[in-house]
């Protein structure tokens, strides 16, 4: 059996009179690609911003490899080992993409290693070795996602946490992404994504985490949790009988 990489307990997070998040739990298997799904607001962000460290508890337990990270900052979860992959990329635009990367390299686990090979590890796991030259600027929004994945690759993660990666990807550009995060775990790396798109999520999760209004409301692999009545009523919709 695989060991627990991340642990939540009571997990919450409330914004003067909002509650945001209550009493979430979770366990997340080292190795794993997992997802998070749920309505636009329904505390998806919020809750990986408390993984990061944007934002700290209200009450409750995060623990990384059995380390509680109440008290470190986020860079220092980063270098612990948690990296995390932006919806909305901006990367330093005069730069070229392998400088990008780099940066990501140099700024990962503090011990001294070779920048070099890590950033070419990471521009071939995101499948954009042959866009290092060209600056970041003017790229398209399928290689942005791509570039952030590989920036947040290069710190050397053990978990990445992965926020919307295919949001507003054509479907040849979603199957990219999907063999991207597979590349990802397959050099050992755990995934956890938000995602819209059922179908990416339900071809590459193991196991989805569904939240709503802030409470979690299922988990289950993807068929287990599509066919969730509560999961129906409160993200996926029922479909509409035709009445002719």
């Amino acid at each position: 059996m695989s060991k627990t990489i991340l642990s939540g307990r009571a997990v919450t997070k409330k914004f003067r009179g909002l509650t945001a998040i209550e009493d979430v739990e979770f366990d997340i298997p080292e190795g794993a690609i997992y997802g998070l799904i749920g309505p636009n607001g329904a505390g998806k962000s919020t809750l990986f911003n408390l993984i990061t460290g944007y934002y700290a508890l209200t009450s409750g337990e995060i623990r990384f490899f059995d380390r509680d990270l109440a008290s470190l900052p986020t860079y220092r979860r980063n270098q612990a080992g948690i990296a995390r992959a932006f919806q909305i990329s901006k990367p330093f635009p005069a730069l070229t993409v392998r400088e990008n990367v780099r940066v990501g390299a140099m700024f990962g686990k503090p011990e001294r290693t070779n920048f070099d090979i890590v950033t070419d590890e990471a521009l071939s796991i995101a499948g954009i070795t042959e866009l290092a030259d060209r600056t970041a600027e003017g790229l398209t929004v399928g290689a942005l996602r791509k570039l952030e994945i590989a920036r947040a690759v290069a710190t050397r993660p053990k978990l990445l946490l992965a926020d919307e990666p295919c949001a507003g990807l054509n479907p040849t550009e979603t199957e990219e992404m999907v063999q991207c995060l597979r590349n990802v775990r397959e050099r050992g790396t755990t995934v956890w994504l938000v995602e819209h798109d059922m179908r990416a999520v339900t071809s590459i999760c193991d196991r989805i985490i569904v939240i709503d209004a802030g409470r979690k409301i299922a988990e289950g692999t993807p068929r287990e949790v599509v066919n969730n009545p509560k999961v129906i009523a409160a993200y996926l919709g029922t479909p509409v009988e035709d009445g002719n």
